[in-house]
């Protein structure tokens, strides 16, 4: 029976950008199944919760040429646990940044500390997607701003749908009454 190598992507998605995308597409020409671990990570404070963050990722996913070798799996647990539970025998890590590289290579470190027969392969961004982060996708379309570069038609709708939310939200003021 082959081995079957079984690449472990994790990250918290929220919301999934095309730099993700260009990720788990590269990733998925290099291991035989690749498992987009969609990380709870309430300390980051997502805007989208768990559930959501995995229907929007198997949204993404679904239109990509390698789609039937991916899956897409919550976890809320340590990294290295849980690509031990899926028998990873590598993770997958994007590099937008010289400045991601130190973090990357100290927790690649630690993780092959703790679990050696597990390798983190680092991918480096693409030419066009090394400056989308979440975090500036969510600002930008916080303030209005046009995110259609930097994700989907349909992440930027789930997006503009809660800032319109949020924004009717505030304008709203309590009457008081003496």
């Amino acid at each position: 029976m082959a081995h079957c190598r079984i690449g472990l992507y994790p990250g918290t998605f929220d919301p999934i950008t095309r730099g993700h995308m260009d990720i788990i597409q590269r990733a998925a020409r290099i291991v035989d199944k690749l498992v987009i671990g969609v990380a709870k990570n309430s300390g980051k404070g997502p805007l989208f919760d768990t559930c959501a963050r995995v229907k929007m990722v198997k949204r993404e996913v679904g239109t990509l040429q390698y789609s039937d070798n991916i899956d897409v799996v919550p976890f809320d647990n340590l990294l290295m646990h849980f690509a031990m539970k899926i028998n990873a025998s590598v993770i997958i890590r994007g590099l937008r940044a010289v400045s991601d590289f130190e973090y990357e290579i100290q927790m690649a470190a630690m993780n092959y500390r703790m679990y050696p027969n597990i390798e983190t392969i680092f991918l480096s961004a693409t030419e066009g997607t090394q400056f989308i982060a979440s975090s500036f996708v969510k600002e930008i379309c916080r303030l209005g701003g046009d995110i259609r570069p930097f994700v989907s038609e349909e992440i930027a709708r789930d997006l503009e749908r809660i800032f319109k939310a949020e924004s009717a939200r505030r304008k709203v003021k309590p009457v008081v009454r003496d």
